[in-house]
């Protein structure tokens, strides 16, 4: 999960005009509609973990016939996310209804992973703390090329080139996603451990 989310989501977070510009830029949909369009897609990136850890945790409760937690959870989520929305979207309008809904997903997820922590269900093995930091690490280069390509290149600019952009879209993309992946290599991880397992 960490392994995957984290790095999604910070592309999502940095590179989110040109994810948004290759896709939608086309016909009516104007430049102001991408810069809109970005701002919501980042809202949702800051909390793509969430749901993400959600799908993974959830089942832990389901394994022991307790299907009452994880929806009192998810209704506090809920009532987190409106108030969220309630300090968020004044200021950020429809980008912080974008980021309370992943907000609420993360806080959705924590406690989940809190109940399972206390109830004894989940016991980390030891090595997550490093793990993490691998991730964080890879996820800062990666995260820092996503940087320079969106601001070295005209993605608004080629509008009328959807070839090209895709192209370059693509470049990026397996450029980072290589970037991330020879970064964990380098720190140590093992990606041969998460097939075999």
């Amino acid at each position: 999960m960490f392994l995957l989310a984290i790095p999604c989501s910070v592309a999502l977070l940095v590179f989110a005009r040109p994810l948004v510009a290759t896709l939608f830029h086309y016909g009516a949909f104007k430049d102001s509609d991408v810069a809109q369009v970005a701002l919501a897609l980042a809202g949702y990136g800051s909390g793509l973990l969430g749901p993400v850890a959600i799908k993974v945790l959830a089942p832990g409760y389901c394994a022991s016939q307790d299907m009452k937690t994880p929806m009192r959870i998810a209704i506090a989520a809920l009532v987190a996310t409106q108030l969220f929305n309630l300090a968020l979207v004044p200021v950020l309008r429809h980008a912080g209804l974008a980021l309370s809904i992943g907000l609420g997903a993360l806080l959705n997820a924590l406690l989940l992973l809190i109940g399972l922590l206390r109830r004894g269900s989940y016991k980390p093995l030891p090595g997550w703390g490093v793990f993490v930091l691998q991730v964080i690490a890879g996820s800062a280069l990666l995260a820092i090329f996503l940087m320079w390509g969106a601001a070295s290149f005209p993605w608004l600019g080629m509008r009328g080139e959807l070839l090209k952009r895709v192209g370059l879209m693509t470049m990026m993309l397996l450029g980072a996603a290589a970037i991330y992946f020879i970064a964990l290599a380098a720190a140590g991880v093992r990606l041969r451990q998460f097939v075999t397992h």
